[in-house]
């Protein structure tokens, strides 16, 4: 088997696990290593507890605290903001990191050549920000226009080292020593970093098999389980109590879309389907939301009204309702648009059985079990929807690179509650644009809309003034549905009373924000 280690030369790594060695699972093997690619969810876990930023958004208090940077000072314009660096900061490996490695690091999330899904939400309507250092230590970030929540970005923002490697050494608190492909990550305190976390190190145990994982958890082999399906959350309200933990709902959208890029896989009258805003709505229209609520995640669930959970408070559209099931209404709806209903089975104006591939990850149990609801809601409606379950990481490939796919059924996961994190999902040449990525221009007039709200978000000071064009962004999005919501889940965990010193929120990474203070007892 093949594996990678990386071991700092003042540290004695063992193999044996640590006393004050925190153990969890990982649901597949990471796609990269590299903290300005990173796409998945395996990705991003590994991206935080290695990633030395600037400033950490506080997932309790909703404040901005010192990381790398001791202190910044925003202009009284709003353009620009000056980080302080802590003195003699140091990667894992022993290089110094200074205010150049910051200013690197930003214009490479910048270029667009690297399609750095990280550089998105420091774009603006009026250009990028120009990176200024003014000493080893200080380095300037100054936009053409005021940039609202400027400080806030950087909370996502990992230094890189000058030598890109496979596996980078790290800036932040641990550093991947150890990758065992398809068998666990191992990550080991840095000793260079400011500061010094209570434990030791962490184990990732990749498992995709989550009976496995949730055995291990109930034997006390692993620590915590960040996300758990109803079914299992069930059982471990009934055998370990104290571990269970219902964070309520989550910031997280269940979520189905098709593939509207131009891709071999996809023929020309189902692409013609695909782009149909009224096909889309009757589709949305034809899914009973609040079965999947009650049968699949056992009421742990609520319809979905839109892109946003109503579970963020302030940036929520409150007018927005999710859409009620109504099959006739969504069959009315497709005979206007010339589609015909014979002998059961749906068929467009030219004579093409309607009929799409439905791809999600496999080994999902509630995600499977939503498949087949919907494979059942659309037969009523003489629609035949076929089932493929694919490893996480060909899923991925797929969706984001190849094309190769009619429709796909997944989730997004919020990162943060400002509306900014997810311009690479929303602008039309973001990394992460589900329908069509990597767009060169906008396919519609509606397309081009979003593309200008989310803009002037990322540019608008006044907070009331986003509010009103991240309103009207949600409304856009309801209306043509180029994804269309499902449900947003309840975030359910279990956590090992010996892990110590954890405050569970909604937002990413539920359990793990605040790593620094946890502690093995």
């Amino acid at each position: 088997m093949r594996f990678f280690a990386l071991i700092c030369p003042c540290l004695w790594f063992c193999s044996v696990a640590s006393a004050a060695e925190l153990r969890f699972g990982l649901s597949g093997d990471p796609k990269t290593f590299d903290p300005l690619h990173v796409l998945d969810d395996n990705s991003e876990v590994v991206r935080y507890l290695t990633a030395g930023v600037l400033v950490r958004v506080n997932r309790v208090t909703d404040k901005v605290e010192p990381e790398l940077a001791e202190s910044y000072k925003l202009s009284p314009d709003g353009r620009a903001i000056t980080f302080k660096l802590r003195p003699n900061l140091k990667f894992s490996d022993g290089t110094p990191l200074n205010a150049s490695d910051v200013a690197r690091t930003l214009n490479t999330a910048l270029d667009p050549k690297q399609a750095s899904p990280k550089g998105d939400t420091f774009r603006t309507d009026q250009g990028v920000p120009v990176a200024k250092v003014n000493s080893p230590l200080e380095i300037t970030i100054r936009y053409p226009a005021p940039k609202p929540d400027l400080e806030r970005l950087f909370d996502a923002l990992s230094i890189i080292p000058v030598k890109a490697e496979k596996i980078p050494s790290s800036a932040g608190p641990f550093f991947v020593s150890e990758y065992r492909p398809g068998e666990s990550i191992r990550l080991t305190r840095n000793p260079y970093y400011f500061q010094k976390p209570a434990l030791d190190s962490i184990r990732l145990d990749i498992q995709p098999n989550k009976d496995i994982e949730l055995t291990r958890f109930l034997r006390g082999e692993l620590h915590f389980i960040n996300k758990l399906d109803p079914e299992s959350f069930d059982r471990v309200a009934k055998e370990k109590p104290a571990a269970a933990r219902n964070l309520g709902a989550s910031l997280d959208s269940d979520l189905l879309w098709f593939n509207q890029a131009p891709s071999s896989s996809v023929p020309e009258w189902k692409h013609k389907w695909f782009t149909s805003t009224a096909f889309r709505h009757a589709i949305s229209e034809s899914i009973h939301r609040d079965d999947i609520a009650r049968l699949v995640f056992r009421g742990h669930a609520h319809p979905a009204a839109g892109p946003v959970s109503p579970a963020n408070k302030f940036w929520f559209n409150a007018q927005l309702k999710p859409l009620p099931y109504d099959a006739a209404a969504a069959s009315k709806a497709l005979a206007s648009e010339g589609f015909k209903l014979t002998g059961g089975v749906l068929k467009d104006r030219d004579g093409h059985p309607v009929e799409f591939s439905l791809i999600t990850n496999a080994g999902n149990r509630p995600r499977e079990a939503m498949a087949a609801v919907i494979q059942d809601d659309l037969k009523k409606i003489g629609i035949r929807v076929n089932i493929v379950t694919l490893e996480m990481g060909s899923l991925i490939e797929r969706i984001a690179r190849t094309a190769q796919y009619e429709a796909c059924l997944l989730s997004f996961t919020s990162v943060e509650i400002n509306p900014t994190e997810q311009m690479n999902v929303w602008l039309s040449s973001g990394a992460q644009h589900a329908w069509w990525p990597l767009q060169k221009t906008p396919g519609t007039q509606w397309e081009a809309r979003i593309d200008k709200l989310q803009m002037s978000m990322a540019s608008e000071p006044s907070q009331a003034l986003r509010k009103k064009a991240f309103d009207e962004f949600q409304q856009l999005v309801v209306e043509q549905e180029p994804i269309i919501y499902l449900v947003n889940q309840d975030h359910l965990s279990a956590i090992s009373p010996a892990l110590k010193g954890t405050q569970p929120v909604a937002a990413p990474p539920q359990i793990l924000w605040n790593v620094g203070q946890l502690r093995l007892e």
